[in-house]
């Protein structure tokens, strides 16, 4: 690894454009240019001007056409309602040309804006990409945060639509989302044109006619017709999503992220930072409303060809400090990404490690630990109940 950090660092610091460029022939473009990044464009330059993209289709698209077609892309656990899906990389790429149908039936073009309100669902994932599809820019906000947070990304976003559940589930609770959605649309100056809910059983959304429309019952429609919808080429420098910081300390700030320089760091860290090859399973433990959830539970994995989890549960209480593993052991995660304060919480419930001695934790070969700090302490304990390497890399 020493080694191969030097050589990678020399080729970089020989050549950063030509070692950039070299990255970038992971990705699949439309149109490729030759200049890798002009300092002169924006208060911060930009990559890949005058290339164009899609980034749908390098998550999905190539892999189903170059043998990946059966591979799982995405599995759903949830242990708060006991529920597991997993989709394949053609039945995903499916999912999201039925959400990519609906959303051209409601107007949605490309660079028109969609916030994405959702909780660790299937279809939070299928509706980024979906937006991504059609050159569309999502915003995704939380699932839970409150109507007057929410309205205030409603009002600064100016979105089109809203995709949203009718409900979130935490442990002992069901949180309906209809109400606090409807609250922000009243409280925002900014007016949608649509709302478009994934029914949950949990807790079934009152919808307003003309307005709201069941997104899941539309998705089957479009998936009975075999509906298809191509990709749309978009610039390098055009906009996958906005994201908006939490606004603890003023207005939130929307944090604005491009096409194509996202897709080439994403898809090069997978196995320079990550050690992850195509094909394996990686988990990243954080939730899509939060840019590690972005990066590492949706665009990096598939970008790279693995197959990523969508966990709706805690590291503790659904039903014990011994659900991380008994996912990791179920299925055959290799890597596992997530916060300190996750391994704080199954330490103290578990600080023996008792519960890890009931799953196959053989195939497990990584924890990284990002988002605050890691204490020794903890770090520790987990090298010593996991034996596997630990990197704490901030992030």
């Amino acid at each position: 690894m020493t080694s191969r950090y030097a050589a990678t660092y020399q080729s970089w610091k020989h050549d950063p454009f030509g070692f950039w460029k070299t990255a970038a022939s992971e990705i699949d473009w439309s149109v490729r240019g030759e200049q890798v990044f002009d300092a002169d464009q924006g208060q911060y330059g930009r990559w890949f001007p005058g290339w164009e993209c899609n980034t749908c289709y390098n998550c999905l698209d190539r892999h189903v056409e170059r043998g990946r077609r059966g591979q799982p892309a995405l599995i759903y656990d949830s242990p708060i309602t006991g529920k597991q899906a997993s989709y394949s990389y053609e039945e995903l790429l499916d999912r999201v040309q039925a959400m990519a149908g609906v959303l051209l039936d409601q107007g949605i073009q490309k660079g028109d804006r969609v916030i994405i309100y959702m909780p660790m669902i299937p279809e939070a994932a299928m509706a980024m990409l979906a937006c991504a599809r059609i050159g569309a820019i999502h915003s995704v906000v939380f699932g839970g945060f409150a109507a007057a947070e929410l309205a205030t990304r409603i009002n600064d976003a100016t979105p089109k639509a809203i995709i949203a559940a009718s409900c979130g589930i935490e442990p002992g609770r069901v949180i309906a989302y209809k109400p606090l959605i409807d609250a922000a649309v009243e409280q925002a100056s900014h007016k949608i044109e649509s709302c478009l809910v994934i029914q949950r059983e949990q807790a079934l959304a009152t919808l307003q006619e003309g307005r709201d429309h069941d997104l899941g019952a539309l998705m089957q429609e479009e998936l009975a017709e075999g509906r298809e919808v191509e990709c749309v080429a978009v610039k390098a420098t055009d906009p996958l999503y906005v994201l908006y910081t939490s606004g603890t300390t003023g207005q939130p700030k929307g944090v604005v992220r491009d096409n194509g320089g996202h897709m080439v760091a994403l898809k090069w860290s997978m196995s320079n930072l990550y050690g992850i090859d195509p094909g394996e399973v990686f988990w990243a433990a954080s939730d899509v409303g939060w840019v590690v959830g972005h990066s590492y539970i949706v665009y990096g994995p598939l970008l790279h060809g693995c197959t990523t989890i969508m966990f709706e549960g805690k590291p503790v209480g659904t039903p014990d400090a011994g659900v991380f593993w008994r996912v990791i052991s179920e299925h055959s995660v290799v890597s596992l990404f997530t916060a300190p304060t996750a391994f704080r919480a199954i330490r103290k419930e578990d600080p023996e490690g008792k519960l890890i001695g009931n799953y196959d934790l053989s195939q497990f070969r990584s924890l990284f630990l990002a988002g605050e700090r890691a204490d020794p302490d903890t770090v520790n304990w987990a090298a010593d109940q996991l034996q596997v390497p630990i990197v704490d890399h901030w992030w």
